[in-house]
């Protein structure tokens, strides 16, 4: 076997990366050809196509992206906090330009769950991902997953109700324009449907295989009436509190 030495770590290799610092064992000298497809182009793409397909397997299978995450297949996946944060940052922004462009009856009708989640989005990263984690955890304890693995699934969960949201967004924004208003007021209370619904989506792709459909539906419903409880209880306080 051909051994040679990674020009990053001085150790021996011979595969295509080093087994002890990752550099790729085909390092070669940068030229404007390698510099544009290589490090710009290469890596943009890299990022992208990692972002869209997680989003991508988040709306379309949740459950199952959620549990090969926590099997080991995470390489083909963007960092799930990481883009907890960047979706929230893109909700608020595009609350703003709703707001800045929407006329004073439309901001009126708002409804009053995106006002809430706009006013109380911190709020909302901190507690909705426990609450799902913690009521899970009991709920589906045959599965034996522990309390950080629940907290992946309801993060993936989370995840799909701020993508809902952002298309929320861009729907209400473009049906500000009168002669699309009435087709995308249909789109917006469809998608208020699915952000109800998305949790339920992600356990039952999850753990169908896991349970009988019955008993996956009596522990969904459980979980979604737990779940109401405890969120009309932090509802409460926190429309006292401010």
């Amino acid at each position: 076997m051909n051994l040679q030495s990674c020009l990053n770590c001085g150790h021996k290799i011979s595969g295509e990366f080093c087994s002890h610092c990752g550099q790729k064992t085909d390092t070669s000298r940068i030229t404007p050809h390698s510099l544009v497809r290589n490090d710009i182009l290469g890596s943009i793409w890299h990022i992208e196509t990692r972002f869209f397909n997680t989003v991508k397997d988040i709306l379309l299978k949740p459950g199952k992206t959620a549990m090969e995450y926590i099997s080991g297949k995470r390489i083909r996946y963007y960092n799930f906090l990481s883009l907890l944060l960047i979706l929230f940052g893109f909700n608020v922004l595009g609350y703003h330009w709703y707001e800045k462009f929407a006329s004073t009856e439309s901001l009126a009708e708002t409804s009053e769950v995106k006002t809430f989640f706009s006013k109380y989005s911190k709020t909302i990263l901190f507690v909705i991902i426990p609450m799902l984690a913690i009521n899970a955890w009991f709920i589906f304890k045959r599965i034996k997953l522990n309390i950080a693995e629940h907290f992946i699934i309801a993060t993936v969960s989370l995840l799909g109700i701020l993508i809902i949201f952002l298309f929320n967004d861009m729907v209400s924004l473009i049906g500000l324009w009168k002669p699309a208003a009435k087709i995308f007021g249909i789109l917006d209370k469809a998608s208020f449907v699915l952000f109800i619904l998305f949790p339920a989506v992600t356990y039952w792709n999850a753990f169908k295989k896991s349970y009988s459909k019955p008993g996956l539906i009596w522990r969904v419903s459980v979980l979604y009436v737990l779940m109401g409880i405890e969120s009309l209880a932090i509802i409460t306080v926190l429309y006292r509190i401010f």
